[in-house]
Parts: structure tokens; sequence; C-alpha cells
């Protein structure tokens, strides 16, 4: 299997609009890939707590839960049309749990979900859920944007893969990769140096004692042409026509915001770390800010 193949996809849906935006864009993959789709709904457990009030609450609800699926069911099909493979899969109990458990249980590819960006009240809801699967998936997770900022066109033409040079960051290009070759895509590999101090712009070295701003400017040169020739390593024999390399300085997902506009990018492709503290921290510094910002949908991988 190649390592862009997907074959089945996972959309966790709420019925919210930005879930079912979600839900266009897992259709569009689909119908881009030849995937089949799975859409997931789960709702909190409830029985437990209405038993007390008696058969007639409990029939009520249980009344609810059905319109509920024929709801979903429709905005399904109005969604997907009648040439795709989807299947709606209903569940009650913990969103995150039931999410990761369908993972497993269904063989899943590549799960498609919505956030709600930086703001609101709605976002501490949806905003928390993606977040804590982005965490803890074993799979690529594709976060996709609101209706109203969402830019990207399938398939892909242009994909942005950010690189630390980490384990997890090199099987993140490798997969953006893939993706370029079977999109005819184009990608831009891009790295960002950080420094201790916040720039652009950068630090003026005509304000610095001669041999300090010496030293920088010779250490700053050096680490651009590493980083570089790093970058033009992982490229695949023959694909250098269709690959732009980027190193840029400042925070790292301040910079990948910006070359993600300034290069229209569809798609951007990165690597998630581990559960230990330090790369939870990452996660709230670099991956969690992008998933919240960009204007495009954000593919995750995990080592």
């Amino acid at each position: 299997m190649t390592t862009a193949q997907i074959r089945h996809i996972l959309c966790p849906i709420d019925g919210s609009e930005p879930s079912l935006h979600a839900l266009r864009q897992a259709v569009a993959v689909a119908k881009w890939s030849g995937a089949r789709v799975t859409v997931l709904h789960v709702s909190p457990p409830v029985y437990a707590a209405v038993r007390e009030l008696g058969a007639t609450a409990a029939d009520s609800i249980v009344d609810d839960t059905a319109r509920l699926k024929r709801l979903m069911a429709r905005s399904v099909s109005r969604e997907a049309g009648s040439d795709l493979n989807v299947e709606f899969d209903f569940q009650e109990g913990d969103i995150v749990k039931e999410i990761l458990a369908a993972v497993d249980r269904l063989g899943i590819d590549l799960i498609v979900i919505g956030t709600h960006g930086v703001g609101g009240f709605a976002h501490l809801m949806i905003g928390s859920i993606t977040e804590k699967v982005l965490r803890r998936a074993a799979c690529p997770v594709m976060t996709v944007p609101p209706r109203e900022v969402d830019v990207s066109r399938l398939p892909f033409e242009r994909i942005l893969c950010a690189t630390d040079f980490s384990d997890c960051s090199l099987r993140a290009v490798e997969y953006a990769m893939t993706m370029a070759e079977q999109a005819g895509a184009r990608v831009v590999l891009a790295h960002v140096v950080e420094w201790p101090w916040v720039e652009p712009p950068p630090p003026a070295f005509e304000t610095m004692p001669k041999e300090q701003a010496v030293a920088l400017a010779t250490f700053r040169e050096h680490e651009e042409v590493r980083s570089a020739e790093r970058l033009k390593a992982l490229l695949p024999a023959g694909f250098e026509e269709n690959c732009a390399i980027r190193v840029i300085h400042g925070k790292p997902y301040e910079q990948i915001l910006r070359v993600a506009i300034e290069e229209q990018a569809d798609a951007i492709v990165l690597g998630l770390h581990g559960r230990r503290a330090v790369d939870l921290a990452l996660f709230g510094s670099t991956t969690n800010q992008l998933v919240r910002r960009a204007a495009c949908p954000v593919l995750t991988l995990r080592h």
C-alpha cells in the first residue's frame, strides 16, 4: 500500500454546518481517491438518566433519536449523492472514544473532521473534540476549517508540507509527496528556523557590536544552507520540477500560515508528535494554532 492510499474515510458529524462542511470535504476526497465513507454520529448516553422518568419519557427519547437518525441520513444523502459508497454509523457514548473505536473497528485510513476556528462557544465543544482526536488517532486526520474560509480544491493542486526533520514530520513529507504524485500537485517543502527572539523582522546587525553581528550573520547563513540541503535531500528523484523549497524564520505556526497564503496552498501536511508533556506543548504552540487558524484543510500524521 502506498503511503497516501485512502480506502476508507471516517467523517464524524454532529449536524452543525461546520461538521456538514467537513462531510463535503470527505465526499470530495472520496470521489478523488475512490474510497468509501463512513459517517459517524455519536449521541451522549441518555437512557440511564431517563429510566426513573418512566416509560413515556423513555419512548419520547427513542422517537427523538429515530428522527435524528433520519435527519442525519438525509443530510448524508444530500452531500454524497448516489454514486458514492457511504455508510451511516449511529453510536451512543463518549464521542472521542467512539471515533477512536471506529478507526480500529472499521480499518479507517483517514479521519475528516470539522473545526469551528478560533472563537466562539461552539469551538469549546467541537474544538476540544477535534484536538483530542488529533492527539490520539493512529491514522491521519484532516481538519476542515469553517466554510467561509475554506478555499481548498480537489484534487489538490498545491500542498504545503512543513517539516522539522523529526520522524513524524518525515513521514508527513512522504505522505505529501505521494498525495502530490497521485493528484499531479505541486509541493512546497518548508522548514521554519525559530530563534530565541521574535521575528520577522530579523535583528538589525548594524545595531550590534561588529563581532556579534558577524557571528550571528554567519550562523544564520549556515542554518539556512543546512536546512535547504536537508529539504532537497527529501525530494524523490525526478520530482524536483514539481516542488519548491522554503526556509523561513520566525514563530512556526505564523510562518507556515503566511507561506500557505503566499503559495495558495490547498492543504497543509505536517507530522504530529506524541503524547509526552513536551509533545503536547509543541502541539499547543504549533499544530493547535494551525488547525484553528488555517484557511485550508490541515492533514496531520503520527509517527
